[in-house]
């Protein structure tokens, strides 16, 4: 079991009367007064401090760095896939190793998506029944059989401090009808994986709220996962299709039906402008691909906004990529000589954007967490 303290809550300080200011994008922007909060979660590898946000590490490896490069852009956490690790090497060879943290040389808190999203991505490849996903390797076509029991079995294997249960995810905007569909055959998975969690000290198991756009539906979701008890409740099923203005009011009511003693974690999301909203909305933990993907593509977020390096004006720029950053990247390269690497398609101008892009979200996570 996960222990988690809140340890300030907007509603009590200076947050309630004038809100406090960030700079996003070159703009002051506002966290304005709601349900924002700041946390704790004491896990079996660390104490992870909310608002947080997670490197994604699909495969056992936030793509080009280093265990020191990930720890140096202030990541307490990262994220690591079970449909992903489950296909190359295979649990039971992550196992064979002593467990996730062992094979990759990572000591800090992991936590495992279950396979739910992939199930979605991948969909011409998986046939689902009300028991399992059934689906072909798009690595070799070996077909395999992802039930709740076995998903739960592979994150054990794995070693993860937060378990996810399997749940369906559907693309927005989804028919009335698909979406019941998918919450229902979600919560019957997450039942099935409540059973077959083995509670540990300092791990822990988290349901998914699903419902699509439809606010009986999530609240349906939410009351049924509360009922089954979980360590820590996510809202999954955004960020597949709907727009900013919809996930927030998704977020409005499904956030006051989860306990507000756990902590709630927003899947997939998301833009810094994304996640202001949702800490706003009472959301404590967030993981998204956007940092690293853009990174390796040339895109770096800065507080003036983003910048594309590969543009021809930084060709012979002595500047850095943000004057406001103190990462490894902007301390000793200048734009010049990134856009230099990505001309040449040298893959240290992607191993560098990576680093700065996520430094640049975890400082505004810190931001944040002060600033509450």
């Amino acid at each position: 079991m996960l222990n988690f303290s809140i340890f300030r809550k907007s509603e009590s300080n200076r947050l309630q009367r004038n809100g406090c200011t960030l700079k996003l994008n070159g703009d002051t922007v506002y966290l304005k007064r709601g349900k924002a909060r700041v946390g704790r979660i004491e896990t079996a590898h660390g104490i992870i401090e909310t608002p947080c946000f997670m490197p994604v590490g699909t495969k056992g490896t936030v793509k080009g760095l280093k265990k020191e490069d990930i720890e140096a852009t202030g990541a307490q956490i990262i994220l690591a896939n079970t449909y992903h690790m489950m296909l190359q090497p295979s649990a039971e060879r992550v196992q064979e190793f002593g467990g996730l943290h062992k094979f990759m040389h990572w000591d800090k808190p992991i936590l495992t998506d279950s396979g739910g999203f992939q199930i979605m991505s991948l969909s011409k490849l998986c046939k689902l029944t009300d028991d399992a996903a059934i689906f072909r390797s798009h690595i070799d076509g070996t077909q395999y059989v992802l039930t709740p029991a076995r998903s739960i079995e592979i994150q054990y294997m794995l070693g993860s401090d937060i378990t996810m249960v399997l749940d369906q995810c559907i693309h927005n905007p989804a028919t009335y009808q698909v979406a019941e569909a998918a919450m229902n055959r979600s919560t019957k998975w997450a039942e099935l994986s409540k059973q077959s969690y083995k509670p540990r000290k300092g791990y822990g198991i988290f349901g998914i709220v699903q419902g699509g756009l439809y606010e009986d539906l999530r609240r349906e979701s939410a009351k049924q996962l509360v009922n089954i008890g979980f360590d820590g409740y996510a809202v999954g099923g955004l960020a597949v299709g709907e727009s900013q203005e919809e996930m927030f009011s998704v977020l409005d009511y499904a956030v006051e039906c989860l306990p507000e003693d756990k902590p709630r974690y927003l899947m997939g999301v998301g833009t810094p402008a994304d996640i202001i909203g949702a800490v706003e909305r009472g959301i404590d933990m967030f993981d998204c691909v956007m940092p690293s993907r853009c990174g390796r593509n040339g895109r770096a977020f800065t507080s003036m906004g983003q910048l594309n390096i590969r543009n021809a004006r930084y060709a012979s720029d002595r500047g850095n990529l943000d004057l406001e950053c103190n990462c490894y990247t902007c301390m000793h390269y200048t734009n010049g000589y990134l856009h230099h690497l990505f001309k040449a398609k040298e893959m240290l101008g992607g191993i560098l954007l990576t680093i700065h892009n996520l430094h640049y979200y975890n400082a505004l996570m810190s931001s944040i967490r002060e600033h509450i």
